[in-house]
Parts: structure tokens; C-alpha cells; sequence
């Protein structure tokens, strides 16, 4: 019966902390009703559960929401699937990284890419962006500490880029015949 009450109780505290992450959400034009934080901590309890994760605390939730709530990609009728979404990749990849990324290096890397290079395709973030950083983590990468997560896939993209510079360059050129 205590144990009941003790989770009851976790529950009630994460509910809590979702549902406050609106004062700072509703500039950006999103919120969550109850029901959507409900729905977001229950899929968080499958996610934990597929990835055979442990979490203290108040979990991962309102750290996703806090970082990527400013984006560009995340409207009011995508946000709770995106958040959902991103709670699983999460997880999927610190268990792919065995755990040797921080929260925030991870965070910061998956808002990153989500913006500058995935422009919001979350099947792109997850099986090329951090499939491929996860790759090199494996193999003993380990430059992302310095730079918190911040500015490494660039290290790890297979895919050329274009560059700005060189576009106007060449532009430039090309008016002038």
C-alpha cells in the first residue's frame, strides 16, 4: 500500500513539472492540457520500459520540452507527437551510447541536428543523424565533452554540404559571363 502511495505521489510531481513547463511554452504558441502531460508520462513509462531504462527523478520530459519548444519545425498540432517522439529517441540513443553522453550533450546534439540539418524529420534524426554519432561514440569519440554536444555531427556527416560562401561565389561568377 505505501509503495502505492509513493508512486502515486512521483506521478502527481512529474504531472506537475510537465504542466508547469506551459508558462514558459505558451510564448512559442504551445501548451499542454492535462491530458496531453498524462499522455506524455505514460508513453515515457512504455519508452523506459522498451529500453529497459531506469529513471530517477523528475525524468527527461521537461528537459525535451525546454529545449525544443522554440523550434521552428514544432507547432501546436505536432507537439505532443514530437515531444512523445523525442522522449523515445532519447532513450534509444543513450542506451546506443551506452550511457557515455550526458542528458544535456545529447539534448543539445538531437536540437541541433533536428533544426540545421533534419529541419524537423524525426525519422532523419533518429536513424541517420544519431545512428551515425552514436556510431563514432561507440567507437571511443568521446570531442562532444567539450563542446557540451554542441557542433559535432558536422565531424560525422557522410554527406557533403553545401557552403554559403562558395554558393554566392559561384553565383557571382556565373552572373559575370
Amino acid at each position: 500500500m505505501s509503495q502505492d502511495w509513493i508512486t502515486l505521489m512521483q506521478n502527481q510531481s512529474r504531472l506537475a513539472a510537465v504542466l508547469k513547463t506551459n508558462e514558459t511554452t505558451e510564448q512559442y504558441g504551445l501548451a499542454l492540457t492535462r491530458q496531453n502531460a498524462e499522455l506524455i508520462l505514460q508513453e515515457r513509462g512504455h519508452a523506459l520500459r522498451e529500453q529497459r531504462r531506469v529513471e530517477f527523478g523528475a525524468g527527461i520530459a521537461e528537459k525535451i520540452i525546454y529545449e525544443f519548444c522554440d523550434s521552428a519545425y514544432i507547432d501546436q498540432n505536432s507537439y505532443v507527437d514530437t515531444i512523445v517522439r523525442l522522449q523515445d529517441i532519447f532513450y534509444l540513443y543513450k542506451n546506443e551510447m551506452h550511457d557515455e553522453i550526458t542528458d544535456d550533450e545529447l539534448l543539445h546534439l538531437m536540437k541541433e541536428q533536428f533544426e540545421m540539418l533534419c529541419f524537423g524529420d524525426l525519422d532523419y534524426l533518429e536513424g541517420t543523424c544519431l545512428e551515425n554519432f552514436a556510431e563514432a561514440v561507440r567507437a571511443g569519440y568521446d570531442g562532444y565533452r567539450d563542446s557540451e554536444g554542441y557542433g559535432e555531427y558536422a565531424r560525422f556527416d557522410p554527406v557533403q554540404r553545401w557552403d554559403y560562401d562558395l554558393y554566392l561565389e559561384t553565383l557571382k561568377e556565373l552572373c559575370w559571363r
